[in-house]
């Protein structure tokens, strides 16, 4: 790619902003106008031309402006775009969103996706990843009916699991002692990583003659320590899309990709830190290719890391969202460690 002159990169910030602002086409006379006047709509046009030719611009239409290509908008990203430090009336903007104190840590991240995605006015994940050594503190099983028992899983960080389960034999106070203290034995203290599928498998074969019948129980126990190693993922704001028209036509598509817990895995990269932005073509995701992710990492006391996203249009606001995500992911990630560190 050619070398950039100033004027070009004004140019194309110029573009770049107006597009983000209206979703529309942009013509040199805007530009030349955005300018100040300082260069002639003639020129503004030959160099919208030399950045077409860059692959920087695209042509929606014949006879239409010009609107920045995903190219373009990761030149904008990393050449010209400034972000602006936030003033202390957004910090508290923000902070206000934040007044829920809810001592359970899922609540919390469900509560940040929601409010997250309210005042963006996009789609909004969250979830936590990379808990080393979260440990099972300890299984407690509640009978609700004769054949059907909610488990709780409750880990070192104060976090509690549950699941309801039905198994195929009548739960007797004796029986639930039995299994409990049976359970707690093997799976108490150990991390959540080390319970794999093979793990639980020779866990069931102990119980000899009792193994087909507490394996329901012993599945369920397994499929919530893999929940809480995972983390939970929380997702709002989705119809927040079809306020961009761009978005309306592909809708569905993103909606597979928002409510599937891989798709939404695949937009978090374990190795990257801070603030990541992925613009269109480059998200894994073809159905992304019309929109843009951002993720914000974060840290969760010594060895837990949460993420929080927005998913969007092309023509986010870049400048105004990254700051903003940044500091919301700050707040969160201390909100949690907090509340991680009483319960603890």
């Amino acid at each position: 790619m050619m070398e950039l002159d100033a004027r070009k990169l004004r140019i194309l910030a110029k573009i770049v902003e107006a597009y983000i602002a209206t979703g529309e086409p942009v013509g040199s006379k805007l530009i030349a106008c955005l300018l100040g006047g300082e260069v002639s709509p003639a020129t503004v046009r030959n160099d919208m031309a030399v950045l077409f030719e860059m692959g920087l611009l695209e042509q929606p239409h014949t006879s239409a402006g010009r609107v920045p290509s995903h190219l373009g908008l990761r030149v904008y990203l990393d050449r010209i775009m400034h972000t602006q430090p936030l003033t202390t009336q957004e910090k508290q903007e923000i902070e206000a969103l934040f007044n829920f104190r809810n001592p359970d840590p899922d609540k919390l991240l469900e509560d940040a996706a929601r409010a997250l995605a309210g005042y963006t006015g996009c789609a909004a994940i969250s979830t936590t990843i990379n808990r080393r050594s979260l440990k099972v503190r300890r299984i407690e099983i509640i009978p609700a009916t004769q054949r059907t028992a909610v488990i709780l899983l409750i880990l070192s960080n104060g976090m509690i699991k549950n699941r309801v389960c039905r198994v195929d034999f009548t739960l007797t106070p004796k029986i639930v002692e039995f299994f409990q203290n049976f359970a707690n034995g093997m799976l108490g203290g150990k991390s959540v990583n080390e319970i794999s599928q093979r793990f639980i498998h020779s866990v069931a074969l102990s119980l000899d003659e009792y193994t087909e019948i507490f394996t329901p129980l012993l599945t369920a126990i397994y499929d919530l320590c893999r929940e809480a190693s995972d983390g939970p993922i929380y997702r709002s704001g989705t119809s927040n899309l079809l306020e961009y028209e761009e978005l309306r036509r592909i809708a569905n598509q993103l909606f597979r990709v928002i409510n599937s817990r891989e798709g939404v895995m695949d937009l978090i990269d374990r190795d990257n830190e801070g603030v990541r932005v992925s613009i269109g073509r480059e998200n894994q995701k073809m159905e992304l290719a019309d929109s843009s992710v951002i993720i914000s990492k974060y840290r969760i006391g010594d060895d837990s890391e949460g993420a929080i996203g927005l998913i969007g249009p092309i023509r986010m606001d870049y400048a105004r969202l990254i700051p903003h995500l940044e500091y919301f992911s700050q707040m969160l990630g201390k909100l949690l460690s907090d509340t991680l560190d009483e319960q603890t």
